[in-house]
């Protein structure tokens, strides 16, 4: 259970990177980078970024990246919110493929639906 420090913090996370992401991917036609959830361990220090990205061919291939501009990243997130945290936490991004598995079962129970009407 988050406290409501964490979940502030993590609220704050989650809108600043969204926003890096958005600027940094605008060049980038048909891809998107959005920030799903992003999860701050007790002591601030690290943040865990879990990251949904369209198309999910791309998935993979745009995760390396980021994970190799790590610092970068953690830098630019520095220079917007470091008027309100001290430290800026290690950034540890994850692929969230929740939505990958929503669009399967749509899609099994779509097959499901249709073999009935048949």
């Amino acid at each position: 259970m988050d406290t409501t420090r964490q979940q502030k913090i993590n609220r704050l996370i989650q809108k600043e990177l969204s926003e890096i992401f958005r600027k940094q991917t605008q060049q980038m036609r048909g891809v998107l980078v959005s920030v799903s959830t992003v999860r701050v361990s007790p002591d601030l220090g690290i943040a865990k970024v879990y990251l949904s990205i369209f198309p999910s061919e791309k998935a993979e291939e745009l995760l390396e990246n980021i994970k190799i501009n790590v610092k970068t990243l953690r830098f630019d997130l520095g220079q917007k919110v470091g008027k309100q945290l001290r430290v800026i936490p290690e950034l540890s991004f994850y692929l969230d493929d929740s939505l990958d598995y929503l669009e399967n079962i749509d899609k099994l129970l779509g097959k499901e639906n249709n073999s009935k009407d048949e």
